[in-house]
């Protein structure tokens, strides 16, 4: 493990936050001019990042907005990130579950139906647009079915199930991407498919994807903005209700931007500090017993 590495992540995730909290102090501290007809670029963007309150309550600007939006981004993006991984992980071990001639036939229809199925699944979720099915989950579950989900819930679905396609592909490489000689060792001495898995297999593939999976989390993070299609108020639906209020569209966009730079931003660090943690250190040292010690206790 490259300390240096380390820490120099752990201060870019903190400067990253901390220009954030900076940029939004500034703008609540700065003075906005009388009328909005006199507001320029940095006025409107620190009237848009302004979280205070009028004598009345009523919220001047839309900092708040802003907030709720990226916690509802990073919420949908965790879940749906993990809730995909497990699934590419089940579907990606009982597609590598080997069939041998000694087989059962009817273990071998079972597992070819098995694998038809996940195959359809993973073909339908990769080869159309995350919108289309957030369209289609939301709306074609009501229709055919009578099963109305709120946008919140029919969000984390969609995403979950996206991920997971994707996620069972990655896992699937990395699986395949370990040494067969393990896993033909691990039957040798009579483990399971299961137990080679679990204990063999899947902690030496799961490193290999760490990479991927975090390509995976930063990409939903920016793919939740098509959830807006179903009305699920995340952070680019936040950013089009502001533009809708204020009609000042670069600036709303401008921010949203930066937002989502930071997120990512610092997400990317802390994959990279996880990586470099799971590597282990750089150097081994070799320590020779003490020819003394070794000597007594032969005597002994």
């Amino acid at each position: 493990m490259n300390k240096r590495k380390v820490y120099t992540a752990l201060l870019s995730v903190i400067a990253a936050f901390v220009v954030v909290i900076a940029l939004f102090l500034i703008a609540n501290a700065h003075t906005l001019p009388a009328k909005k007809s006199d507001y320029g670029f940095f006025d409107w963007v620190s009237y848009m990042l302004h979280m205070d309150t009028d004598a009345e309550g009523n919220h001047i600007g839309h900092g708040w907005e802003f907030i709720r939006g990226a916690g509802m981004t990073m919420l949908i993006s965790i879940v749906g990130t993990v809730a995909g991984f497990i699934i590419g992980l089940g579907v990606a071990i009982v597609k590598t579950i080997p069939i041998g001639a000694e087989d059962h036939i009817l273990k071998k229809a079972c597992l070819k139906v098995i694998n038809g199925i996940l195959n359809i699944y993973i073909e339908v979720f990769r080869g159309t647009p995350m919108m289309v099915q957030a369209m289609v989950v939301f709306y074609g579950l009501m229709q055919a079915f009578q099963i109305d989900l709120d946008a919140m819930t029919a969000g984390l679905l969609i995403v979950s199930i996206n991920t997971g396609a994707y996620m069972a592909e990655i896992v699937r490489g990395g699986i395949e991407a370990v040494d067969k000689g393990q896993t033909e060792g691990a039957q040798a001495i009579g483990m399971s498919h299961w137990q080679t898995m679990t204990s063999v297999i899947l902690p030496q593939a799961i490193r290999n994807i760490l990479p991927a999976t975090g390509n995976e989390f930063v990409i939903n993070i920016k793919d939740t903005s098509v959830l807006n299609v179903i009305s699920v108020s995340e952070l680019y639906f936040a950013t089009k209700t502001i533009k809708g209020s204020t009609y000042r569209t670069f600036e709303a966009f401008f921010i949203v931007g930066v937002i989502y730079f930071v997120l990512t931003f610092t997400v990317t660090r802390i994959l990279h500090i996880i990586e470099w943690l799971m590597d282990g250190t750089d150097h081994y040292e070799l320590h020779a017993e003490d020819d003394s010690a070794t000597g007594e206790e032969a005597t002994a």
